[in-house]
């Protein structure tokens, strides 16, 4: 049973946007953080940002941080990465990541990612 997809991915160059979602199929959505990942090519996976259950706080990676916004819609059960001034360096698999904070715990679910690529 699929919980979770990302959508958005795709070929732009470098200084463009791109917006991301992580679309899923969790009732108790927003209960759970948000959290986007990537895997550059070649090299581990790394945390790129996350939000809260509620939508008040937010995190970001240093190489993101001014450039990339986490969001979350809770009635249609999605969240988003809006990607500005993108860079080459940003190409990667992007994958998105969902965790219970509230009401218990559980595993990670993950999504199979979506490749973004940043020509310069």
């Amino acid at each position: 049973q699929v919980q979770l997809g990302e959508f958005g991915g795709g070929s732009v160059q470098a200084g463009g946007a791109l917006q991301l979602s992580c679309v899923t199929a969790i009732r108790a959505f927003s209960n759970y953080a948000i959290t986007w990942f990537r895997q550059p090519p070649g090299k581990e996976r790394e945390f790129v940002a996350k939000i809260d259950w509620s939508g008040s706080s937010t995190f970001y990676s240093d190489f993101v941080k001014g450039r990339f916004t986490i969001s979350r819609d809770n009635a249609k059960l999605t969240a988003y990465l809006q990607m500005n001034n993108l860079k080459p360096e940003d190409t990667a698999v992007y994958y998105c990541a969902a965790d219970r904070e509230i009401g218990g715990s559980g595993p990670r679910i993950w999504g199979q990612g979506t490749q973004v690529t940043v020509s310069s």
